[in-house]
């Protein structure tokens, strides 16, 4: 039996701004950049010393180390210590997710992604601070150590944020993203159902034909400008040990502005999708779909460009907005099982073949319009009328 989800029950949302820095405070936001990346890299070698020790290293421990390396640089304690502590805690958040996920693999680095050492001039800043280590006032973003930074407010804050971010991106922008309780913002109920697939074709294929979403292809059409870029940087890298030139960097920032366009427009269409979809839909049934296996496939590139996971990330997050009932569907036999009768067919279905036919009631329709169907059986929104449904379907679980 399906379990409700409560979306929007102790939920928190971000507001990115854009920040505009004095010499000082850019110098000073470096500094405090440098310190927290020698304290990553410290808990990284650290790390991998206890790893090959056959030792513990967990939050704890890393936390002593943060404050005995303190006590012995004083360069170190020139810093602020909040944000340290919360590079602390960011790196023992992702050992223990590579650890977790390297259970079932035989090299725990190499294939577990875990925490590597950050340099100097391929990481990009990010600085984060907690409630006691940031304050506004005047309209001005205030954070430790005495730095002032101008924050362009394009819309008010709807409550007091708990947390900020302040992290450089790709071309030399500075951004402050606040943390803020997310209030519910409810849309008027229309007692309709839905259920989504997500695909390569098409990025999200819906039992309604009028709320699927065709893949964008934003990548594929800038590939060409990528391609010009990417060679004139290959063309101009400069030798180790040398600095790089302007030609090269130009042509390094038009790539990164290229890549920060798509990206841009991949996010701008998934959320007016979600939008649309949580505003004609009560009910939703998505596929708990892990496109990390198609990094594998034929399929990577195109995958890629049709960004399933950040789509499915914007329809959670706008569903929880709007307190939208969202039910995350397990994946598995979505494409063997039958949408009408709920038979199970005896093989999968290869990926050449688009049309499904139950061989029980001899139903027929696409393969993605079938499986968007099964995601509604299996989420207990199934409308009134489906007979011979699998009791025994896999689990449907609630969004996170």
């Amino acid at each position: 039996m399906a379990v409700s989800v409560k979306v929007g029950e102790a939920a928190y949302a971000r507001y990115t701004f854009r920040l505009r820095l004095s010499s000082s405070a850019h110098s000073a936001l470096l500094a405090e950049w440098d310190r927290c990346r020698w304290v990553w890299n410290q808990c990284v070698g650290a790390s991998q010393a206890a790893y090959r020790a056959g030792e513990e290293c967990g939050p704890a421990a890393l936390d002593r180390m943060l404050t005995g390396w303190r006590a012995e640089y004083a360069w170190l304690r020139a810093g602020g210590s909040v944000p340290q502590q919360q590079i602390v805690r960011d790196f023992a958040k992702a050992r223990t997710k590579a650890l977790r996920d390297a259970k079932t693999r035989r090299s725990v680095r190499q294939r577990a992604g875990m925490p590597r050492f950050r340099k100097k001039d391929l990481a990009d800043p990010t600085l984060n601070y907690t409630r006691r280590g940031f304050r506004l006032k005047d309209g001005r973003l205030h954070v430790a150590r005495g730095i002032s930074l101008t924050v362009v407010w394009s819309r008010e804050l709807p409550a007091a944020p708990s947390s900020v971010r302040v992290y450089r991106d790709s071309l030399g922008h500075w951004y402050a993203s606040f943390v803020v309780p997310a209030a519910i913002q409810p849309l008027p109920e229309t007692g309709a159902v839905i259920g989504i697939d997500w695909g390569v074709r098409e990025t999200a294929t819906t039992t309604s034909d009028d709320h699927d979403l065709p893949h964008p292809e934003y990548g594929k059409k800038a590939a060409g400008m990528l391609a010009d870029h990417q060679r004139t940087m290959a063309r101009r890298r400069p030798a180790p040990g040398q600095a790089a030139s302007k030609r090269y960097r130009k042509a390094k920032r038009k790539a990164a502005k290229a890549h920060k366009k798509i990206a841009r427009q991949r996010q701008d269409t998934a959320r007016k999708w979600a939008k649309r979809v949580v505003a004609d839909f009560d009910h939703l049934a998505v596929e708990d779909f892990r496109p990390k296996f198609l990094v594998r496939s034929t399929l990577a590139r195109k995958a890629a460009d049709a960004a399933i996971a950040a789509t499915k990330h914007e329809l959670i997050n706008m569903a929880r907005k709007h307190g939208r009932n969202l039910r995350l569907v397990h994946p598995a036999h979505t494409t063997m099982d039958c949408g009408r009768c709920g038979a199970r067919a005896k093989h999968a279905l290869p990926l050449s073949e688009r049309t499904y036919t139950c061989a029980a009631c001899g139903a027929v329709s696409p393969r993605d319009k079938n499986s968007a169907r099964v995601m509604l059986v299996r989420a207990g929104l199934n409308p009134a009328g489906a007979d011979r449904v699998r009791p025994d379907g896999p689990p449907v679980r609630p969004a996170a």
